[in-house]
């Protein structure tokens, strides 16, 4: 029974001499009733679920630290919004696309989530924003990066906010070559990842002059890479890129060392790679590598506040720019919705294409129709030992790539929108 048919009701048992002074009392109780239920309307909270991996081989990039960036953000902005309490809760993907839907479905349908943060890998990404797209629900990337997520498989209420290997090949490989090594030989992950940032890189080699002699396609999330990396040795390449992320990246990197890759002429390059791969890595195997990042946790004061906050609730580690993002990602979401005055994830979606970003991580960013997040980029070089000043000092800026000079044309990705 609705508040109105109450109204109506009581009313009809009230004899037409009833006093005014009954029917103000009724008339003041509906009025409370419709307070109260208006109260606990407002108090219903507006929910957020981490989708990521808290225990395998891209938890350190992710995982928990992810779950408290976006803590951060809820806190940051008041821990409510539009009157409703922000509540954060975490799932492991197990990096599996039909484990991940499985827990979306219920999230969404059964337990009403917003949004989901940080689906990963990008093969849980995918699924994930498709259902998402049929249930008008948010989605914030973070750690996927997958360029079909702003290209054939964008939506309009997705978003991809710290990388994908567009840039990723464009911001790394472009500068190799610039070096002077054209030869190019590609270990590539048997993932939707590993396959997209191969084929990308292919592209931005080509494009300026370098040759591919050739790709070893290696199973995704092994252990062995021995067979492979003689492969790319026998090839005469001047380059062995690793298109593959987590561990496969780092297993990969300590396995080329001995083999003696990078002892002669020949340039080992991480195309993907994060502050918690180096830190695994130390400094020793990982010095001298290039990588193209959109955060790091001492660029300047800004985000060395930040950093010290995420660090204080990481027990002293800093963040990834997949953690970063999570943070700005949500932050901005959540100010969007208060903006907007709606949850309805396509009225918020615009709302947060329209309302410039700044914050730690950037300054006069953009959210795109096409779901990517346009700013600035960094290359950054790993330090050798000596130079490193302590913990988590890994890293020296090579320069700052523009947003102009790194992002693909709108219109260009074959997203729809």
């Amino acid at each position: 029974m609705t508040g109105r048919n109450c109204w109506k009701i009581c009313l009809s048992f009230l004899p037409p001499s009833a006093p005014s002074s009954y029917l103000a009392a009724i008339a003041g109780a509906f009025l409370l009733t419709l307070a109260g239920a208006g109260t606990g309307f407002a108090q219903e909270p507006i929910k957020l679920g981490v989708l990521n991996d808290l225990t395998g081989p891209f938890a350190d990039l992710g995982g928990h630290g992810s779950v408290v960036a976006a803590q951060m953000a809820v806190d940051d902005v008041g821990g409510k919004v539009l009157g409703r309490p922000v509540t954060i809760a975490a799932a492991d993907s197990q990096n599996k696309p039909d484990v991940a839907v499985t827990i979306a479905r219920q999230w969404f349908d059964a337990d009403k989530f917003a949004a989901i943060l940080d689906p990963v890998p990008s093969s849980v990404a995918l699924a994930v924003v498709g259902l998402a797209r049929e249930r008008n629900r948010m989605v914030i990337i973070a750690s996927s990066g997958a360029a079909d997520l702003t290209g054939k498989a964008c939506s309009p209420v997705s978003f991809q906010w710290a990388y994908d290997t567009s840039v990723l090949a464009k911001g790394t490989a472009q500068t190799v070559i610039k070096e002077g090594h054209k030869r190019w030989y590609l270990l590539t992950s048997d993932s939707v990842y590993g396959h997209s940032l191969a084929n990308e890189t292919k592209a931005v080699v080509q494009a300026n002059g370098g040759t591919v002699l050739g790709e070893a396609v290696h199973p995704y999330l092994t252990s062995e890479f021995s067979s492979f990396i003689l492969q790319a040795q026998s090839s005469g390449a001047d380059v062995i890129a690793l298109a593959n992320s987590g561990t496969d990246m780092t297993n990969s990197v300590k396995q080329a060392i001995e083999f003696g890759v990078g002892e002669d002429n020949t340039k080992l390059v991480a195309l993907t790679a994060f502050i918690t791969d180096i830190e695994s890595l130390g400094l020793d195997r990982a010095k001298g590598l290039l990588l193209t990042e959109s955060f790091y946790w001492d660029l300047n004061d800004d985000t060395r506040a930040w950093s010290k906050r995420f660090g204080e609730r990481m027990g002293g580690r800093m963040p990834s720019m997949a953690q970063a993002a999570m943070y700005s990602g949500v932050y901005h979401y959540l100010k969007a919705m208060a903006a907007a005055g709606t949850t309805d994830a396509k009225v918020v979606a615009e709302k947060m294409r329209e309302t410039p970003i700044n914050d730690f991580m950037m300054k006069n960013g953009r959210a795109r129709p096409d779901g990517r997040i346009v700013h600035d980029f960094y290359l950054f070089q790993v330090k050798e030992p000596q130079e490193s000043k302590g913990p988590w000092d890994l890293y020296k800026l090579v320069r700052t790539i523009p947003a102009s000079e790194i992002t693909p044309p709108e219109k260009s990705t074959g997203c729809p929108n």
